[in-house]
């Protein structure tokens, strides 16, 4: 069931229909709080939609749990120092899952239609949360290489799967912080 969403999932920039907003997925930082490549590239991918005309905001949605760990500030710098106005760049500081980021794009950001950012193996669980909590969305691929951990986040994918589709067919969680309404437009 999931899987099926990949049919909504973009390859270039170019082919992608408009959208008001990008949502970009957190992906990790490094030790010294830089993204990994993998973020690097959903980022950087968020970048060529916003340079296309393809969406006016890029929201960038990440976990920012621990003094130590936080994803969404470098991803809004890195996008602001590739040319994006800081006002069309938006964080959301409490993505801390992918089910959150979707939950909060609709309740927080009052998102209903985006292009979701990351790498191919993630974008089906993305937009079968998404679409699943009306945020009507299609995927952009992020994969401009080839990740050296790539074997390991595909095995979690798997798992992650079951638990996307528990989470919206049966327990329907809250996000652990909801926080105040934002309005992106």
């Amino acid at each position: 069931m999931i899987l099926a969403y990949d049919r909504g999932i973009y390859q270039e920039v170019a082919t992608a229909p408009p959208r008001p907003v990008a949502l970009v997925f957190g992906g990790g930082v490094k030790t010294d709080g830089s993204p990994t490549d993998a973020l690097r590239d959903r980022i950087l991918t968020g970048v060529d939609l916003y340079n296309a005309g393809k969406v006016r905001k890029i929201v960038m949605t990440g976990d920012n749990g621990t003094r130590l760990h936080d994803e969404v500030t470098p991803m809004r710098e890195l996008a602001i120092a590739r040319g994006v106005p800081a006002e069309d760049v938006i964080g959301d500081y409490a993505g801390f899952r992918t089910y959150e980021s979707c939950f909060r794009a609709r309740d927080v950001f009052g998102l209903s239609d985006v292009i979701a950012v990351s790498q191919a193996f993630h974008l089906p669980r993305i937009l079968y949360l998404c679409n699943s909590m009306n945020v009507h969305a299609i995927g952009m691929s992020a994969d401009r290489e080839r990740y050296v951990d790539a074997a390991w986040w595909q095995g979690r994918e798997f798992l992650a799967r079951f638990k996307a589709w528990y989470q919206v067919e049966i327990t329907k969680p809250l996000p652990r912080y909801l926080g105040a309404w934002e309005r992106v437009f």
